[in-house]
């Protein structure tokens, strides 16, 4: 096994013959095209940074009842699908350094079995990831511009019905997804989904940078209290800025590498770019470690909580 099992099944393109992906090798063997040697010790201290961190969030969200809302809730989903990113990162890296210590023997076709579980669990988490993500940028959107109706259009019903029906396409996609990897369309709706929950956020973001920017023209032309209120304004511009550059930098280059694995599997370029897959799947977990980060420690009363659980007053 290799570094995150399910997400190697796109390491190399496998519609491309032996021969002609030996001459795009040969032609592609510049220094550069010698890809980047990610040491699993790296795989391993960044899953349990982010383990730890997405069980406190889970941990402070279920304590306090004050986070018992649909937005937290999301918050709470996006954490459990960044975890099992997380554990099953750990889980395959400590498998595969076990074995090639040889303190760990195990036969070929439990090795299988154990793949095939691995891939079906990181692929549903990195569906459910990205849908949660989207789910959260509407979330926000209603906040701001349907604030008056906001708890009417986003019921704790909804928002229940919202994570299971996400939980539920996540599972049955990523059974569909390993079951036909090899078939181009199944590639093309992977990339197809991922560039539906960018433009959404972008669309969604952008609006709410909009409306950021003439909340703080108006204050400033009204000149009441402009500090306080330019401050806010341009600090929830920035968080959105943010949200978007993190987003794109995390998962941009992985689905860039799956279009060229449709487009271009034989051409020099593409080669050398298939040979930085690792630091692919390293950029994709640091979006779990950072997510936390922007999605749950912004909120005082969610940082109040997690000092608590981290002081064991439960």
């Amino acid at each position: 096994m290799s570094t995150l099992a399910p997400l190697r099944l796109l390491r190399e393109p496998w519609n491309a013959s032996e021969g002609s992906q030996s001459n795009a090798t040969a032609g592609a063997g510049s220094a550069w095209c010698q890809g980047l040697d990610i040491p699993n010790e790296l795989f391993l201290t960044l899953g349990l940074v982010s383990l730890v961190e997405n069980l406190l969030v889970v941990a402070a969200i279920l304590k306090n009842r004050n986070l018992h809302s649909p937005m937290y809730y999301f918050i709470c989903c996006l954490a459990v699908s960044d975890m099992l990113v997380s554990i099953s990162n750990l889980a395959e890296t400590l498998f595969m350094l076990l074995m090639e210590h040889g303190v760990l023997v195990i036969r070929a076709s439990i090795v299988r079995h154990m793949d095939n579980v691995i891939n079906m669990l990181i692929c549903s988490s990195v569906l459910s990831s990205l849908s949660f993500l989207g789910v959260i940028a509407v979330d926000r959107y209603i906040t701001i511009f349907y604030a008056l109706r906001y708890h009417s259009i986003m019921t704790l019903q909804r928002a229940m019905v919202t994570m299971a029906s996400v939980w539920l396409a996540s599972t049955v996609s990523s059974t569909v997804f390993i079951t036909y990897y090899r078939n181009n369309a199944i590639l093309l709706c992977l990339i197809g989904f991922f560039l539906f929950v960018l433009v959404l956020m972008l669309v969604l973001y952008i609006h709410m940078f909009a409306l950021a920017r003439h909340h703080l023209r108006s204050i400033s032309s009204q000149q009441k209290q402009p500090t306080v209120y330019r401050s806010s304004s341009l600090k929830g511009a920035v968080t959105l800025t943010i949200l978007l550059g993190v987003f794109f930098i995390c998962w941009g280059p992985f689905f860039f590498h799956l279009i060229l694995i449709v487009t271009c599997p034989t051409k020099p370029f593409c080669t050398c770019f298939f040979s930085y897959f690792n630091l692919f799947l390293i950029l994709i977990i640091c979006n779990s470690v950072v997510d936390p980060l922007i999605y749950a420690f912004r909120s005082r009363e969610l940082r109040r909580t997690l000092r608590e659980v981290v002081l064991c007053s439960w």
